[in-house]
């Protein structure tokens, strides 16, 4: 998939616009202070690469760094709701059109994101916030 994407160039620059638009858009605020919080946009951004580009089919970048690339275990500790899902899938998916990926490849990355940005909302109980429960 990565190649089908262009590579890790292309890559780079999708990971690029994605954090871009986190940055400008209201959509991404929240997840702005999310990333605020932790280690900073900067951070989220080289690890965004590192894990998208084994996720993709390229290099284990981020595996290779961490020794796993389990997504639930890199957010166990940030409160993730529903919203913040949505928000992520905004953004990639105007990061996704800015950089001109379509087509039916691309429709099934949108899913996979989608199912993987469900499956990380999380009890936010547990953060003293009320709980949410994630759409289908």
């Amino acid at each position: 998939m990565i190649d089908h994407i262009g590579g890790e160039t292309s890559l780079r620059r999708l990971v690029e616009d994605f954090y871009d638009l986190v940055e400008s858009l209201p959509q991404g605020e929240a997840l702005r202070k999310l990333h605020i919080r932790g280690h900073g946009l900067d951070h989220v951004r080289t690890e965004q690469f590192n894990f998208l580009s084994g996720f993709l089919g390229g290099r284990n970048y981020y595996k290779e760094k961490h020794g796993h690339a389990d997504v639930r275990l890199m957010h166990a500790h940030v409160p993730i709701s529903v919203q913040d899902a949505e928000d992520w899938l905004f953004c990639m998916d105007a990061a996704l059109e800015k950089n001109g990926l379509a087509g039916p490849e691309i429709d099934r990355l949108r899913a996979v994101f989608r199912r993987i940005c469900m499956l990380l909302v999380n009890d936010l109980t547990d953060w003293g916030m009320p709980r949410q429960v994630a759409a289908d």
